[in-house]
């Protein structure tokens, strides 16, 4: 296992796979860096991999403080100074779209190019997902099934049986998983959006009620030169169940960002 040791001591947990220019994976809340199992080596034949277990997830330390998104994001730039990387393209979904977001507008130097996924820009600009679907993640013994349901379309779930690598880190201890918790609900990134300087792709999923679709214009809007892309019939986890319409989207952003 390989670590990088953040400034306040915490040892975060990193994993790089591949060859050529670095891409960052930024999993969801709760979630270590098993989240992109099933689809990282779709982007080995142009780019390397780099995930990480965020703090309280994984291997990485578990420590009982409070988190933040901006410290998350902190956390990352701890594993690419380690790693010796000075700029590296980022693609972050879910609660990684809001680390990547703090990530960007923070340390604009380090990000060549963003993608941000089924995310949003939290705070009182955000559209909250409906009170139908609180109420349904919130009942004893039905909330596991539900956030599948959130996550997959129920084609899909048909024909992709367990195990599924998005819904949390099982591992997490209880104070973790209310750091993170608490992490993704005070996240306000909406006055720092329009300084982020990387070209930035924004990707959701037409039906996701998870994380309500309507917060990708928001962010294409706020954020300057930021592209759109809603792929149809898709929920939360589009990356993985749409994942041969995603992943080349994905690729061919990053390629054209860099061209002169």
């Amino acid at each position: 296992m390989t670590y990088a040791t953040t400034p306040d001591g915490i040892r975060i947990a990193y994993q790089l796979r591949g060859q050529g220019p670095p891409l960052v994976l930024l999993a969801g809340q709760a979630n270590d860096h098993h989240w992109w199992d099933t689809v990282r080596a779709d982007f080995h034949a142009a780019r390397s991999t780099l995930t990480l277990d965020y703090r309280g997830t994984g291997d990485s330390d578990k420590p009982d403080a409070p988190y933040s998104t901006e410290l998350f994001a902190r956390d990352v730039i701890a594993v690419l100074d380690e790693l010796g990387i000075d700029r590296a393209d980022v693609y972050g979904t879910s609660m990684g779209g809001r680390v990547a977001q703090q990530l960007a507008a923070r340390h604009p130097h380090r990000v060549g190019a963003l993608v941000l996924g089924c995310t949003s820009p939290g705070g009182p600009h955000a559209v909250e997902r409906g009170d139908d679907v609180r109420l349904a993640l919130s009942r004893p013994g039905a909330a596991r099934q539900v956030l599948l349901e959130l996550m997959y379309t129920p084609g899909w779930l048909a024909s992709h049986p367990l195990p599924h690598h998005t819904l949390g880190d099982p591992g997490m201890p209880a104070h973790a998983r209310r750091h993170h918790r608490a992490a993704g609900d005070r996240h306000d990134a909406w006055d720092i959006l329009p300084d982020i300087t990387a070209p930035t792709l924004v990707v959701h999923g037409s039906d996701d009620l998870l994380n309500p679709t309507a917060n990708a214009p928001l962010l294409a809007d706020r954020i300057p030169g930021a592209r759109l892309h809603l792929i149809p019939n898709a929920r939360h986890a589009y990356f993985e169940e749409c994942r041969t319409h995603a992943g080349p989207l994905v690729l061919d952003f990053l390629t054209t960002a860099h061209k002169p």
